[in-house]
């Protein structure tokens, strides 16, 4: 239109237009399902509760007084805020999960002031001698950022290296975190243990105390090749140069005859021995080529930052700590597995069963030296299944939070997977004389479901409760005991995550005795680092539907070699048989499986409860509603299968699951590019011009000259593919296995140190390596230590397949080690259905410097690169970016739609260079979002299609109806100088037709420059 400058409004128009067609495809919410920490706090003045929304990335802000909680306030901070901590009254640190990141609010400004970047995921916080103290695993972009080059603890995270602690904690100084890109860390702290969690501070101040999350219970594998042939454990044998005690100790068959394969043997060290002993008490000492220190709680002085005690028998996935006021002693609500205990099922062929008592509550108080781990739940008679009637009432499952009185006589805990508070007097946890059929008539119920953060309001009696199920907060009267108010937060997740969520942790309606649930193993639906025998000699033989990748490879190699070999795979020498008898398995992520295929290890849920995917069709949804069998014959539930209930318990936990993403790939460069490692590594991966792999064609025949990684392990992200399309594989093992994803490898590093295994890997490097974090490694029952062992698997050796008579010429790593380590570099670095920019931001103030500029630069970019993910939709970029800011007190969004430009959450336009002049007066902060989610995250929160700063405009809301206002668009409008363009019906927000809404918006947009000018 001559006169207008209309083409910021015709391009916010065709993005809008654009972004609502991406969204038809793009889900506007991604599901991570992060473990709630310390979700909630309150102000030193106690008129202040604040509660992280962990969906929402928000910090909810609530006035407390006399009558209860009224909500002021939502400050966005960072992606899946899981913990915060509060200083003073007007100063909040969220500790942002997915983000990498801490950040500072400034509640009376209403935004956050400061982004420190930490490492991957970071857990908890803790303020200790004016000092910041942040738990992340110990890895991440920001370790080798060159902003923190010269801080103690940074760089290089030795993925590949033995000995090494996979526990950070990231320390700062709370008054002066630093202006850099990240802010300056005083050190990052290094503990010797597996990814940490939980922190706690003595009542002085001077010890701050750290836990790992994945403690471990000093269990580890027995390779299936280090075990004896033949179900004999009285008979030794030498294996290689490693003399083991026997065989496994059976049965050699399922209650039907059927034979069972050749499987590993899980071991735990006895403390009183030294020795590592299976169930029967024999030695597999020499079979295993490392220690388990199991190091749990480490406690740090505040000062000096040394580490002045280790502790160890705490527990196996340790939640939260809190300290008593009073006395000082430290508490942990944990679970402790009992893995080394074999089968699921009714346990009625062979006497062993973990049926109901998988991982037991317990709070395990740390007391003038002493252990002392309390189980909450010792009224359970787990020999009797399922548990009698009322067992249940009296339970807690999964503890996380506690809370001590100020007087440290009381302790409160939020029992996650029963929708309830145990109150305990701390003497009678202490000396263990608690009775949990009394103590249960002091639990306090919560409604929402899953209390997951507890804080105290000691002036008004009172106790605050986050509720993860249904995202709210509880308000308790701690005189009665009784639940008085309940408020619920924004909640942008859909109503079919929120319906099936209770399903994985409730172990109320899951289990018997009330406390077993799904999420016993899957910690918070993902894994619990171990491994697990849950095979069931009850059970019968179930069918594989799926192609077998080298099958003919078999039928070759009995020609080839032993028959005798093959005749026992599987069991019965059936390729496509399941059998009941599996072995040890490590417990699998339900992250992430929507375009997997079928489950397990072995694909075996292709067969089960609701059918048979005999046309191999790669059913996620019929493949995770089979384990409906594992609720009667694991959990122990009283309902069974054909409980009309329990099966629609079942599909809602299946469309809950299906929508659980991974995270980024914290070993990946953010700007998604590989390293020359990694490079090099994706060259070999599919068959690059190295030469050494020729073909992709499967199943290998005489005359072909080998297959590529890709072959087996297709990485193929239109089709959801990163390591598995669905197939299984023949690899000289026991049982044919499905070929697994490769998108969280780095999650397993930590066990260094295996025993050689004849006829599987290539001898090497088999001495013992000393103190090391993890008891499972990779491979489908952990036994392999490292990646670099698992590519010198003899199936991956030249000389070992070279067959000249059969034309088979050897593939494989003609390279040698230097080619395997480069392999190694990327399956860590493996991608994934999220781009790594993915949950990046940083805060753009008036001191930033050039790094921070950069950052922002490079957020923009990425939010332009094209990426492809079918969990995304397809075709999309690798973010959406969005900016947070507040002006004059009221809260401001932006949707970056690229060449340059934001939409503003009042329909105006800025350039990058007018968005970042704000940051010359108002904090600034930018986030990557997952694709899909930045018009609701930046300036649509309610996706009511009317966005952020519009919700109130009396025009939107009476479709025109104005009262004198001056344009046409009413008086709020005006007052706003706001205008939406509702995409989706091509009408301007106050009722007009596009065209007629042109000239206008054109001249607020004349306006919105002058003003930003000004």
């Amino acid at each position: 239109m001559p006169g207008f400058p209309t083409l910021p409004v015709r391009a916010l128009f065709f993005a809008l237009l654009i972004s609502a067609s991406a969204q038809a495809q793009t889900p506007s919410f991604i599901t991570f399902e992060t473990g709630p920490v310390r979700p909630i706090g309150v102000s030193e003045d106690g008129n202040r509760v604040f509660v992280v929304n962990t969906p929402d990335a928000r910090l909810e802000v609530f006035a407390a007084d006399a009558v209860g909680l009224t909500h002021t306030a939502s400050i966005p901070v960072g992606l899946e805020p899981d913990a915060l901590a509060v200083r003073g009254n007007d100063e909040v640190w969220v500790v942002n999960h997915l983000s990498d990141s801490v950040s500072i609010v400034d509640v009376t400004l209403g935004r956050v002031k400061k982004t420190l970047l930490v490492g991957d995921e970071p857990r908890d916080i803790v303020f200790a001698n004016d000092r910041a103290f942040i738990t992340t695993a110990h890895r991440g972009q920001h370790r080798t950022d060159a902003s923190v080059a010269g801080v103690p603890g940074v760089g290089d995270p030795q993925l590949t290296t033995p000995g090494v602690g996979r526990a950070d904690v990231w320390v700062f100084d709370a008054d002066a975190p630093g202006d850099s890109l990240g802010g300056d860390p005083v050190a990052v702290l290094t503990l010797f243990a597996d990814t940490p969690r939980a922190l706690a501070v003595s009542p002085d101040g001077g010890t701050v105390y750290a836990a790992a999350f994945h403690s471990g219970n000093q269990t580890t594998v027995i390779s299936e090749g280090l075990v004896c042939n033949g179900f004999d454990p009285a008979t030794p044998c030498q294996i290689g140069p490693t003399p083991v005690p026997g065989g496994n100790p059976g049965p050699a068959t399922n209650h039907e005859g059927v034979p069972a394969p050749e499987v590993g043997i899980i071991v735990r060290l006895n403390p009183a021995t030294g020795k590592w002993e299976d169930e029967l008490g024999r030695d597999w000492s020499a079979a295993v080529r490392f220690d388990l220190p199991d190091k749990d709680v480490f406690a740090i002085d505040a000062e000096t930052l040394q580490t002045t005690e280790e502790i160890s028998g705490v527990g196996t996935i340790l939640f939260n700590m809190v300290a008593n006021p009073r006395t000082g002693a430290i508490y942990v609500s944990n679970t402790e597995a009992r893995n080394e205990v074999r089968f699921e099922g009714p346990g009625e062929f062979f006497d062993s069963t973990v049926q109901g008592r998988l991982h037991e509550s317990r709070i395990t108080v740390i007391k003038d030296g002493q252990v002392l781990p309390r189980h909450l739940n010792k009224h359970i008679d787990y020999d009797v299944r399922p548990a009698p009637p009322g067992t249940k009432d009296h339970s807690l499952a999964t503890p996380l939070d506690m809370v001590i009185d100020k007087g440290g006589r009381f302790l409160y805990v939020a029992a996650f997977g029963s929708s309830k508070i145990g109150v305990y007097r701390t003497s009678r946890l202490e000396n263990d004389s608690f009775d949990p059929e009394t103590a249960s008539a002091r639990h306090i119920d919560v409604s929402g479901g899953g209390p997951s953060g507890l804080v105290i309001d000691d002036a008004r009696r009172r106790l605050y409760v986050a509720t993860r199920f249904d995202n709210g907060v509880s308000v308790v009267d701690l005189r009665s005991l009784r639940e008085v108010d309940h408020v619920s937060l924004h909640n942008p997740e859909p109503d079919s995550v929120v319906a099936g969520r209770p399903v994985l942790y409730d172990a109320f309606n899951t289990s018997s005795n009330g406390e077993a649930s799904c999420s016993s193993c899957h910690v918070f639906g993902d894994l619990d680092s171990l491994a697990w025998d849950l095979g069931d000699p009850d059970g019968g033989v179930g069918r594989n539907p799926m192609v077998v990748n080298l099958d003919t490879a078999v039928f070759l190699a009995r020609d080839l070699f032993d028959a005798d070999f093959f005749s026992g795979l599987n069991g019965e020498g059936n390729l496509d048989d399941f059998s009941p008898m599996k072995g040890p398995m490590t417990t699998q992520t339900f992250r992430g499986m929507v375009n997997s295929g079928h489950m397990h290890w072995r694909g075996d849920r292709a067969d089960g409860f609701f059918g048979f995917d005999a046309g191999n069709t790669n059913d996620s949804e019929l493949s995770f509603k089979n384990f409906i069998v594992a609720f009667p014959g694991l959990l122990g539930s009283e309902r069974s299968v054909n409980d009309a209930d329990l099966q629609q318990d079942m599909q809602a936990f299946t469309d809950f699951t299906l929508q659980i993403a991974l995270p980024p790939n914290p070993i990946r460069n953010l700007d998604n590019s590989d390293t020359p490692a990694q490079a090099r590594g994706r060259d070999f991966f599919f068959g690059g011009p190295d030469g050494t792999q020729l073909s992709d064609g499967l199943p290998l025949i005489p005359g072909a000259t080998g297959f590529t990684c890709n072959g087996c392990h297709d990485l193929d992200p239109s089709k959801g593919f990163f390591g598995t399309g669905g197939d299984s594989s023949f690899e000289f093992e026991e049982q044919t296995m499905k070929v697994p994803h490769m998108r969280n490898l780095y999650q397993k590093v930590g066990m260094f140190g295996m025993a050689p295994v004849p006829n599987f890997f290539l001898f090497g490097d088999n001495g013992h390596q000393g103190d090391q974090i993890r008891g499972f490694g990779f491979l489908h029952d952990g036994s392999s230590d490292t990646l670099f062992r698992f590519f010198r698997s003899i199936v991956f050796d030249p000389d070992t397949f070279s067959i000249p008579e059969f034309g088979i010429v050897g593939g494989g790593f003609t390279g040698g080690n230097p080619q395997r380590r480069d392999m190694e570099a990327f399956a860590l670095a493996f991608p994934s259905d999220l781009a790594p920019i993915v949950g990046q931001q940083v805060t753009l103030t008036a001191t930033s410097g050039a790094d921070v500029d950069a950052r922002v630069q490079l957020l923009m970019e990425r939010a332009e690169a094209p990426f492809t993910s079918k969990f995304l939709g397809g075709d999309v970029t690798e973010c959406d970016l969005i900016a947070k800011t507040s002006l004059l007190g009221a809260p401001r969004g932006y949707f970056y739609t690229g060449a340059g430009t934001f939409l503003a959450d009042d329909g105006s336009t800025l350039s990058d260079a007018e968005l970042r002049a704000i940051a010359d007066t108002n904090d600034v902060t930018y986030t990557c979002m997952p694709p899909g989610s930045g018009m609701r995250a930046g300036v649509d929160r309610d996706e009511d299609d009317v966005l952020d700063g519009l919700d109130n405009c009396p025009a939107v809301a009476n479709a025109g109806q104005a009262d004198g206002d001056v344009d046409g668009l009413g008086d709020a409008c005006d007052d706003a100088n706001a205008l939406v363009l509702v995409a989706s019906s091509g009408t301007g927000a106050c009722g007009l037709g596009f065209e007629a809404v042109l000239p206008l918006a054109a001249a607020f947009w004349m306006r919105r420059r002058r003003t930003l000018r000004a």
